[in-house]
């Protein structure tokens, strides 16, 4: 028999806790109606009987009890409620006990009647719902018919006893199928409480790895840049070399800074902050830039996104390609706006790429689609010669409305 795991068994007590019902409160309440059998364990022991009969029926109201308890012990909403529905010795311990019941009530008489009370809410809580429907409406009307069908006849019948029976028959079976529906909900809402917390884990870790590649793929190439430079200058030019180490200094503290914003959810770039970080890191790389700037407020998502193609552009020309030249254009138009960046190095050939490519487009593109915008990035050929260009283009109307709406709303 394998042992539950921690996770289950966790999970199981959160199930049985919200379902407001407690487990010894269940318990309490599946045993109370035992009580049915105390009616023909009193017509056994007052009626004359054979020494055999007495002790199959005291036999047969022992078989009944521990049956019934095994059957309703799991809590409706619990994990082994769920199985137990499904196996198919339950199934067939309900139907045993349901032909016990009637072939006792015409061997030992009505008292016998009362077991039907357990019959149907084993059927209300064992059976889908159509079938449990359809069994205790079956049960109600078997004491009726049985009581009638008795060697006393219709005329022995005390009608209030059976009414209040047949009550009692229909009520604790539909009460059971209630109850069942309820733990089955109550499952599903659980795991797909499970389900969302584990997605949200997940775009969480994805969100942070996307905003830490972006944020210190263009810083780390910028001090490894800087540090080349100033270590070519320690002898050379002095003055120029501390200037270069205060700027690594200035960059790695600035880095630490967003990387802690970035863990906290809280950091989104700004473009114009990333157009001049790209200036320095172009200049520092001797790459020779031509930038052509927006000067348009743009909501922040925009702002934000365009950011975060300027800071990926810039540094993928660094890491990947041998350019000379690189082009940084902003521009709006017909209710877009658009960046492209584009450099003369092409791609590095084959053997002279990283051998793990980076997520930094992906990560962008998510970042665009998000915003219902489009991304290309691909080689593109100039003049005869091999350019390199990313390409994006963001809805300018939806981003405004939504941002107006938020103001107006707070």
């Amino acid at each position: 028999m394998n042992a539950r795991s921690p996770e289950s068994i966790t999970f199981s007590g959160d199930v049985i806790a919200s379902s407001g019902v407690a487990f010894h409160l269940w318990r309490l309440y599946q045993h109370a109606w035992l009580v049915c059998l105390v009616f023909p364990l009193v017509a056994l022991v007052h009626e004359p009987l054979a020494s055999w009969r007495l002790v199959v029926g005291v036999f047969a109201l022992l078989f009944f009890a521990v049956s019934y308890t095994w059957l309703m012990w799991p809590h409706p909403a619990s994990q082994r409620a769920r199985l137990r529905a499904r196996s198919p010795f339950a199934w067939l311990l309900f139907v045993a006990l349901s032909v016990l019941v009637s072939v006792a009530c015409l061997v030992y008489g009505p008292a016998w009647l009362w077991l039907f009370i357990g019959v149907s809410a084993i059927a209300g809580l064992l059976l889908p719902l159509r079938g449990a429907f359809a069994v205790i409406v079956l049960l109600t009307l078997l004491p009726l018919f049985m009581a009638v069908g008795l060697p006393r006849g219709i005329a022995e019948v005390d009608w209030w006893w059976l009414i209040a029976l047949m009550l009692l028959v229909r009520g604790l079976g539909l009460d059971m199928i209630g109850v069942a529906r309820m733990g089955s909900a109550i499952r599903e809402l659980h795991t797909a409480r499970q389900v969302l917390a584990r997605r949200s884990v997940e775009e969480e870790r994805l969100r942070l790895a996307r905003d830490l590649h972006d944020l210190l793929g263009q810083t780390l190439s910028m001090i490894t840049l800087k540090s080349e430079l100033a270590r070519s200058l320690i002898t050379e030019d002095p003055a120029r070399c501390a200037q270069e180490l205060s700027e690594i200094e200035q960059v790695g503290r600035l880095t630490l800074r967003e990387v802690r914003k970035t863990v906290a959810g809280y950091r989104q770039p700004r473009l114009s902050n990333e157009v001049d970080s790209a200036r320095q890191l172009l200049e520092a790389a001797g790459i020779e830039c031509f930038i052509k700037e927006l000067n348009v407020d743009l909501p922040q998502s925009l702002d934000a996104a365009l950011a975060w193609t300027v800071r990926e552009g810039v540094t993928n020309v660094i890491r990947h390609s041998r350019a000379r030249q690189c082009w940084i254009r902003l521009k709006q138009r017909e209710g877009f706006v658009e960046v492209e960046i584009l450099n003369d190095g092409g791609e590095r050939r084959p053997e002279e790429r990283p051998s793990r490519r980076g997520s930094g487009i992906a990560g962008l593109r998510e970042r665009i689609s998000r915003l219902e915008g489009e991304l290309e990035a691909g080689p593109l050929l100039l003049q005869g010669k091999e350019h390199f260009r990313v390409f994006v283009q963001l809805p300018l109307r939806n981003q405004a409305e939504a941002a107006a709406s938020e103001v107006k709303g707070a």
